[in-house]
């Protein structure tokens, strides 16, 4: 079922609230079946839902006209925007799928490195079911909703971030393939 919150910020039938809810349903499906596959994990699964639904919920506040997003922001943040969405909704929890989905996470040293527009602060996915939805994520784009990129194809289009987030998605795939 599609998150409640979603829908209030997407109350209209759009080409953006289309492509959101495929995407996302995509990660929910997703980080579901990792719950599934790896009950050792103990993953709470209703969380884990809800983050994966909600992760990219900011992103109508920017500026992405490929993926019918008219805001003013830089894409890279709509984490961080769709973060503060749920801090005024008062869901802490799923603020911080939204802040720490973004490659397999920023560093202070990634956002001072690369002159990033974020406040310097660690953006790492802390708990198990924030690396199963920044993972489930990096397999599907929002510009190619047909695409379902492998581990491998996965892997490669981190590289250009730096060796540290391709071995990080590679440790997650281990656990979680």
């Amino acid at each position: 079922m599609i998150h409640p919150l979603l829908l209030k910020y997407y109350p209209d039938d759009t080409a953006l609230r289309r492509i959101l809810l495929h995407h996302s349903r995509q990660v929910v499906e997703r980080a579901l079946l990792i719950a599934e596959r790896h009950p050792e994990l103990q993953l709470n699964k209703a969380l884990l839902e809800e983050g994966a639904w909600v992760h990219d919920i900011g992103v109508f506040l920017t500026d992405a006209p490929g993926i019918e997003c008219h805001g003013t922001h830089p894409y890279l943040l709509h984490g961080a925007l769709g973060a503060e969405l749920m801090r005024k909704e008062g869901r802490e929890d799923l603020a911080r799928f939204c802040e720490r989905h973004t490659g397999t996470g920023l560093t202070v040293e990634n956002i001072r490195a690369q002159n990033l527009p974020l406040p310097l602060r660690d953006y790492r996915p802390e708990t198990m079911e924030e690396k199963v939805v920044c993972y489930a994520d990096k397999f599907y784009s929002k510009s190619h909703l047909e695409r379902v990129r492998t581990v491998e194809q996965t892997a490669q289009s981190l590289e250009k971030f730096g060796a540290e987030g391709v071995a990080t998605f590679r440790a997650w795939a281990q656990l979680f393939e």
